[in-house]
């Protein structure tokens, strides 16, 4: 099997394990943009990571406001670039609109994303976006806080690709998971949701 077969096949997986988990945030136009039904904890929880400065920083101290969550790698030749610089435009959005968000990124390749590469890769997209990373069991834990996948497909120790997730997810300090977002949302589409929600709550 190809590597784009690989990841389309794990990505199927993903989608219709996730898909069931999700299935109460599909909304139309017009209907209220805070999904419904869910329970406290399904999505997020605590966790302990490593910023890209070096310090280890727990959810409290990351989330101390409206904050856009997205799993990826700094390895990854497409989407997660693509994600996060999407992700980095609606912040700027969203801040113009008079609503602060944080933009954070946490590695799923733990193994290569050191805080340096972590530091180069957020510094390029936006400057208040925040890298985590961690050892093998604190990034795997915080996975599946998230139920977030990741997994790296067979190749040598320096080149290899990681198939993962690829939604983003808005985190409040007080109430912890507020909605999710695909990656086939516009800049401008992902401001609109995030800012329906934060009026919302």
């Amino acid at each position: 099997m190809t590597p784009k077969l690989a990841f389309t096949a794990a990505a199927a997986v993903v989608a219709a394990l996730i898909g069931g988990t999700y299935a109460w945030t599909q909304r139309t136009a017009g209907e209220n943009c805070l999904p419904g039904g869910t329970v406290a904890g399904d999505i997020g929880g605590p966790f302990t990571l490593v910023s890209e400065t070096g310090q280890t920083v727990t959810d409290e101290d990351v989330i101390t406001g409206p904050t856009l969550i997205y799993f990826g790698y700094t390895f990854c030749p497409d989407v997660c670039p693509l994600d996060t610089a999407r992700n980095a435009e609606a912040v700027d959005i969203l801040e113009e609109m008079g609503y602060a968000v944080k933009p954070v990124f946490i590695t799923v390749d733990p193994a290569r994303d050191t805080p340096e590469e972590l530091a180069f890769f957020t510094d390029n997209l936006h400057p208040d976006m925040l890298g985590l990373t961690g050892s093998e069991e604190q990034v795997r834990a915080a996975k599946q806080a998230y139920r977030a996948y990741g997994e790296a497909q067979e190749g040598d120790d320096e080149y290899y690709l990681v198939d993962h997730t690829t939604f983003t997810y808005l985190m409040l300090p007080e109430t912890g998971f507020a909605d999710f977002y695909r990656r086939d949302l516009t800049p401008e589409d992902l401001a609109e949701r995030v800012s329906c929600v934060l009026d919302s709550v």
